[in-house]
């Protein structure tokens, strides 16, 4: 790793000078997005593809998190409420400009389903402050993606309705 980072606290992820958060609707369960998020940590690659590896570290206290392109992190969990939500920090980087950064998961029932809430939050210099607001909707693409593949890999399929083709 390059750089070490500012060390913040759960509240930085309301704080923060960037807060990029996105939303999706999952027809999988809290509790089968959770588990794929906190505890199938090894799993994150088959459905957010920007992450090329993610692996639990210090006992399940942190992890290392490889992104396409190189970048690296290394995280500390703050928060693992099963089915409810799930936040980290990173430690060290080789991304260039972040000072801090945390990232937040919250999970919300909605019917048999999950609303997945997702807050990137980081600090900087300006111009990565502002190349990060350029950079959203690139990003939101990627978290719809994810959330899609994440929906897919956690729920059966469904077989068609009737009257339909296929």
């Amino acid at each position: 790793m390059a750089r070490r980072l500012r060390p913040v606290e759960l509240d930085f992820t309301a704080t923060a000078p960037v807060r990029l958060v996105f939303t999706a609707a999952l027809a999988a369960p809290p509790p089968a997005v959770y588990r794929s998020l906190a505890l199938e940590v090894g799993s994150m690659p088959s459905w957010f593809t920007a992450v090329t590896s993610a692996v639990p570290t210090g006992d399940g206290a942190g992890r290392t998190v490889r992104l396409r392109g190189g970048i690296a992190f290394e995280e500390t969990i703050l928060a693992a409420e099963p089915d409810v939500r799930y936040a980290y920090r990173v430690d060290e980087t080789n991304a260039p400009g972040v000072t801090a950064m945390a990232e937040e998961w919250f999970l919300s029932p909605t019917g048999k389903g999950t609303r997945l809430r997702w807050i990137m939050a980081v600090d900087g210099p300006a111009p990565l402050r502002l190349a990060l607001r350029v950079a959203a909707p690139g990003v939101a693409l990627s978290f719809r993606d994810a959330a899609r593949r994440l929906d897919r890999r956690l729920t059966p399929a469904r077989p068609p309705s009737p009257g339909s083709v296929r």
